[in-house]
């Protein structure tokens, strides 16, 4: 099987599998999706082809109210739709998306999922905005990685058409969106017999056409509505097995083998998390570390998250499991808990209950991550040993210190995952200074190389050009899956000199770290320039007894 290997992110990953498969794409940008719209948009002014031989046609709408009507008006026509969005723009989707539902129209919306605006507005990444669409009737399939958001965005396609059932696939905002990683880039051919053309032409035979008319989307009333709410349980009970019969023709097609649900970790697990997202790469690194320690830890990957894959998360679970954390990435103040946590407490009370399973472990909840806070193998770690306690904390956060509910956990910031393999490196810039776009094009050229992987992240400012960027560069001979911001950097460019009066740009270094700072004076006199913090910071961090200028 010969691959091609590509350095992507996690946007154009699905984008262009999208785009593959869709004749309408109807757009309206908005952070941190607008790329996927944008890379729609040029490249069918390119004249790029989907599988079937057609340029798809990709209209900017006034708003994203207005891509939900549009994409709603072509299903019924009997086109294969798809768009891209996020945070406020899918709320403003609701109402058409539970019409697209009830009306059995197999379409896919990708979202780079994003914090909704409460107290205040972000434009940073959580599942506030999926989960408040979870009761849409939409199936929710989850990535994790840059990999997955291609792959996973082929399944939705290929297990809508199958089902019937509306798909959002989602993944996590900047930290899978933005981010650029080597991927194994899926070929048309794949794609192609992915979709079945047979179900293509089901959906096209649905369309409202003059010459065979019927009626759909009539007022209801109390003597029919509930009994249509119901018609369309046995739509639903079929998602699961059809999402997985299509991971595993893809899996026959690509090698690369996905599950309704994953577990990972020591086969007699004491403690395990449950999550979604881009957190489980972290999360089964640390997993990693502490088993090579003599520690009995797992962690379980929840993809499909609608309908719940209630068999599938029981199949899983190891019995000699005694706690469980369930994380999610989002809030709903006033509720009993998080979503994931309802659902998986559920599922486990109910197998309980019904004698599917014959142990129930202690339960607690989670929140982590809201609005692309740091999610670190040290919470991790912290996480598990509040599972170790007999009376651990529950509905706790982690990634913030909590000094008012105080229900946050604490964590040792020292922990680090070895990665002696990577070489890791920082630049400091300002936005629309040029820093992120030549580390974009570097990385890509370091990812091209047949024997090197690479990793590259951007930490931008709401307010965008002139504001601090930093670029997180990760590459070596082994493939690279760490979410999380670099920790200690072995090299590290300022390109602002008046950065280092303001900010600790050697934060992260490494013993022995390159600092490569843009300086306008010159190079004997640069050293009586930076400030006597910075100079100790650098001595400090020597390892040949005096820095080298």
């Amino acid at each position: 099987m010969t691959q091609n290997l590509v350095m992507v992110d996690g946007n154009e990953a699905a984008a262009w599998v999208a785009c593959k498969v869709s004749e309408v794409c109807a757009i309206y940008p908005i952070t941190p999706s607008s790329s996927m719209a944008e890379l729609a948009d040029s490249w069918s002014m390119e004249g790029v082809k989907n599988i079937w031989g057609t340029i798809p046609t990709v209209v900017e709408m006034q708003s994203e109210a207005g891509v939900a009507g549009a994409l709603h008006g072509s299903l019924q026509a009997g086109a294969l739709c798809t768009t891209f969005t996020a945070s406020q723009g899918l709320m403003l989707m609701l109402p058409n998306m539970y019409k697209i539902a009830g009306e059995l129209s197999p379409t896919v919306f990708h979202v780079a999922s994003r914090s909704l605006a409460a107290q205040g507005l972000s434009i940073f990444g959580d599942h506030q905005d999926v989960m408040a669409a979870r009761s849409t009737g939409f199936a929710m399939l989850s990535s994790t990685s840059v990999q997955e958001a291609q792959d996973l965005a082929l399944i939705s396609h290929a297990a809508t058409l199958k089902s019937r059932i509306p798909f959002l696939h989602f993944f996590d905002g900047f930290r899978t969106s933005h981010e650029i990683n080597k991927i194994e880039k899926v070929s048309d051919e794949v794609i192609s017999k992915m979709v079945d053309i047979n179900l293509v032409r089901q959906h096209r035979s649905r369309a409202l056409n003059p010459d065979h008319p019927f009626m759909r989307g009539t007022a209801q009333n109390p003597d029919v509505y509930f009994q249509g709410r119901e018609s369309v349980n046995s739509y639903y009970e079929n998602v699961p097995q059809i999402v997985q019969a299509c991971m595993d023709q893809f899996t026959g097609l690509t090698g690369r083998s996905y599950h309704l649900v994953d577990y990972y970790g020591d086969t007699q697990a004491e403690r395990l998390i449950v999550v979604m997202g881009s957190a489980l790469a972290t999360l089964r690194s640390t997993v990693d570390n502490l088993n090579r320690n003599g520690e009995k830890v797992g962690v379980i990957v929840i993809r499909l998250f609608r309908p719940f894959p209630v068999s599938a998360l029981i199949k899983v679970i190891p019995s000699s499991v005694k706690a469980i954390a369930v994380l999610d990435r989002t809030k709903e103040p006033g509720s009993n808990g998080e979503p994931l946590y309802q659902d998986v407490l559920t599922t486990l009370a109910e197998g309980y209950q019904n004698g599917v399973i014959s142990f129930l472990p202690k339960m607690i909840a989670g929140r982590y991550g809201l609005s692309s806070k740091e999610f670190t193998p040290a919470m991790c770690k912290s996480v598990f040993d509040e599972l170790k306690k007999d009376q651990p904390k529950n509905r706790f956060t982690i990634g913030i210190h909590d000094d008012v509910t105080h229900l946050s956990l604490n964590w040792n910031e020292d922990y680090l995952i070895d990665s002696a393999s990577q070489v890791q490196c920082l630049f400091y810039g300002l936005g629309a200074d040029g820093t992120v776009g030549a580390n974009k094009n570097s990385i890509k050229i370091i990812g091209g190389l047949d024997d090197m992987y690479a990793q590259a992240y951007f930490v931008y400012d709401s307010k965008k050009s002139g504001s601090m960027t930093v670029s997180h560069l990760r590459f070596g001979p082994q493939p690279i899956d760490s979410p999380y911001l670099i920790q200690k950097a072995s090299f590290i460019g300022c390109h602002q000199f008046s950065f280092i009066e303001t900010l600790n740009v050697l934060e992260n270094a490494a013993q022995g770290a390159t600092l490569l700072l843009n300086s306008p004076h010159a190079k004997e006199d640069v050293w009586t320039h930076l400030p006597i913090s910075l100079q100790k910071k650098i001595l400090e961090l020597d390892t040949e007894g005096s820095p080298r200028i």
